[in-house]
């Protein structure tokens, strides 16, 4: 698989060497001002592309980062009413990498903040409370 991923990258490198050689032609661009600016189409034609290809990566790579947040606050949610051991979960920074703030000591103080005999055990869901998926315009 990875052959076939490096394949079609040295496919798409050389499909851009072959349009750029043969498109390497200036092109005018109109400025404000009454300012022409004389610039390649190989060139134009990237600038062109990473202005829209940027904005949409940094929105994704924010919804994932959000999505990821708010993912981790549900579980240790759920975690605490299971009556299990709280999950110790680092902020993520916008990059996916974790930002961890806390110094090694508290890190573990946090963790071993107190064991599960110590714990009140979480009473049973009665069978009539636990959520059923009931399908539209069945109810």
């Amino acid at each position: 698989m990875q052959f076939l991923k490096i394949l079609f990258w040295c496919l798409l490198a050389f499909l851009a060497a072959i349009f750029t050689i043969g498109n390497w032609t200036n092109v005018q661009v109109k400025l404000w001002g009454g300012l022409i600016a004389e610039v390649n189409l190989p060139l134009l034609l990237l600038v062109v592309f990473l202005l829209g290809l940027l904005p949409t990566m940094l929105y994704y790579h924010t919804i994932r980062w959000r999505l990821r947040q708010r993912l981790a606050t549900a579980q240790n949610a759920v975690d605490m009413l299971r009556g299990t051991s709280p999950v110790i979960v680092p902020r993520l920074s916008p990059d996916g990498e974790p930002a961890f703030t806390a110094t090694p000591a508290e890190f573990h103080a946090a963790v071993q903040m107190a064991p599960a005999a110590q714990m009140a055990p979480a009473a049973p869901m009665p069978p009539a409370a636990v959520p059923t998926a009931v399908p539209p315009g069945c109810a």
